[in-house]
């Protein structure tokens, strides 16, 4: 089952966004609330412009096969996970509908936005003992009832809050996190930050509880965090420990703040995609931020980024096929295919599919649910479970982060915004990065975790790079024209000392 629009006409246009749910159908006509639909032209409309990667000349736009699959032209929409809303009932999805799932995210350059995320650790501020669920819940509660927001539930359980096109959920420890809304400017993204933290230290104050920003719980034990009621981190946490050491480190003792930013097509997707893996260990050296472990210094810079070397390998790393020249959105539809599903969510309740493949439910093959087909909201619930430094939706997510204080949760989006989202700045970093190797690559992931910046780099430091770097954002915010530079100070402070 799927949800989809027919149209005799298969040429996209990238200047509508679409996400929500089904609200009618309207003749040959799917409706949706609160969206408006991709929209489908007629072939013969010029293409643009031709860009070259890879020596592979590729059309600006996608191509027949990303917006049609084998039941002719295809509209794809879902919901935010976890959802069954499925309003269609249609022939099995093939893999080109989970193709054109991934390209529906292309938007043209005035519609590019940002959506900053991050995460925090709350406390109580006389014990500093971690927040428990039911303090947690209070905290939602509390900011529910004071600033309007809407409860978002679980059975009897309230798990996170919405409001417009934000959201506050709850990571398995219960650290504390803002997914924001996709914004214009850096200026709109720190006052989103600014005015949710104003909010959250309201409510926690009365409560006596403390937030701190920090990539890796500095203080307590695995065995002495709480495990938040969602269905989801219970399959988890019981897979975890067959395919990693520390994937419960990961699960329940660390924080990041990460960037999503859009692209305009497939070719704009891998040059930023291959720009944003080639630079993201110099991401985790300027915002390492985890360096205790229990009470003592654990010699890592940014141990939160050394978890992921041993977390999961099959949806974690530094995906080295993204370089190769025949990479596109089908190539990481093949990829994550074959990464291992955790589970699938039926009647309310998440079905454990921990180690299944999503290529087998894709053939009806499931051994915990045989005979049953995915829906596109089956893909996107499984696109959140796959973890490598760049992260592909109908976005690109930057994750190689640790989580810090306020200053820094606007910089990362000014670092990585200033690099992508400007042409001169995204082409220079792909010239200076285009012959590094995927071993060097590896290696820079590896050493900054505990090196950071003093990493050594062919002929000098990561610190040299780092410095060039640092200065094509600049310059990329520059040209932007919103008075944005001044949101990377943060980060040329790490640089100059």
């Amino acid at each position: 089952m799927a949800l989809f629009s027919k149209s005799t006409i298969p040429y996209c246009r990238h200047d509508i966004n679409i996400h929500g749910g089904l609200q009618r159908y309207h003749g040959n006509r799917l409706i949706f609330r609160g969206c408006k639909g991709m929209i489908l032209e007629p072939k013969g409309l010029k293409v643009q412009e031709q860009l070259s990667y890879g020596g592979v000349k590729r059309p600006n736009c996608l191509d027949d096969n990303y917006v049609h699959g084998k039941r002719g032209n295809l509209l794809v929409a879902a919901a935010s996970a976890p959802t069954e809303d499925v309003a269609v009932t249609t022939e099995p999805l093939t893999k080109q509908d989970l193709v054109a799932y991934l390209a529906s995210g292309c938007k043209p350059k005035d519609k590019w936005r940002i959506g900053t995320e991050h995460e925090k650790f709350g406390f109580e501020r006389k014990t500093l003992q971690p927040m428990n669920y039911e303090q947690i819940s209070e905290l939602l509660q509390g900011l529910a009832e004071r600033f309007g927001w809407d409860k978002v539930m679980e059975g009897d359980f309230i798990i996170g809050l919405k409001q417009d096109n934000q959201s506050v959920s709850l990571e398995p420890g219960g650290q504390f996190e803002l997914s924001g809304a996709p914004l214009e400017t850096l200026h709109q993204t720190c006052a989103e930050v600014n005015s949710h933290l104003y909010q959250v230290k309201a409510v926690a104050e009365e409560m006596g509880i403390g937030f701190l920003g920090i990539g890796f719980q500095p203080k307590w034990e695995v065995k002495d965090i709480p495990v938040m009621p969602k269905g989801r981190y219970n399959i988890m946490r019981n897979y975890m420990p067959k395919v990693g050491t520390l994937g419960l480190d990961m699960m329940f003792r660390t924080c990041t703040v990460q960037v999503n930013l859009d692209f305009s097509s497939e070719i704009d997707m891998v040059r930023k995609f291959r720009a944003g893996l080639a630079l993201q260990p110099i991401a985790t050296a300027l915002f390492a931020n985890s360096p205790f472990t229990e009470g003592k210094p654990n010699g890592f810079l940014s141990y939160r980024s050394h978890i992921w070397t041993d977390t999961d390998n099959n949806r974690s790393g530094m995906l080295p096929f993204v370089f190769d020249d025949s990479f596109g959105f089908e190539s990481y539809v093949d990829y994550a295919l074959d990464v291992p599903m955790y589970f699938v969510y039926r009647n309310k309740k998440y079905i454990d599919c921990s180690g299944l493949s999503f290529r087998d439910f894709l053939a009806g093959k499931l051994s915990s649910i045989p005979g049953e087909l995915p829906t596109l909201n089956d893909w996107e619930n499984h696109l959140t479970t796959i973890f490598p430094e760049v992260r592909l939706k109908r976005y690109l997510e930057m994750r190689g982060a640790d989580g810090g204080p306020w200053r820094r949760l606007c910089a990362l989006p000014a670092l990585w915004v200033g690099l992508l989202y400007d042409e001169v700045s995204l082409q220079t970093v792909l010239d200076l990065t285009r012959d590094w190797t995927k071993e060097e690559r590896q290696m820079l992931r590896n050493k900054v975790t505990k090196m950071g910046l003093k990493s050594p780099f062919r002929d000098g430091l990561l610190k040299h790079v780092a410095e060039d770097i640092l200065q094509l954002a600049k310059d990329g915010l520059q040209r932007r024209g919103f008075k944005e530079t001044g949101f990377l100070n943060e980060v040329s402070e790490v640089v100059r000392t």
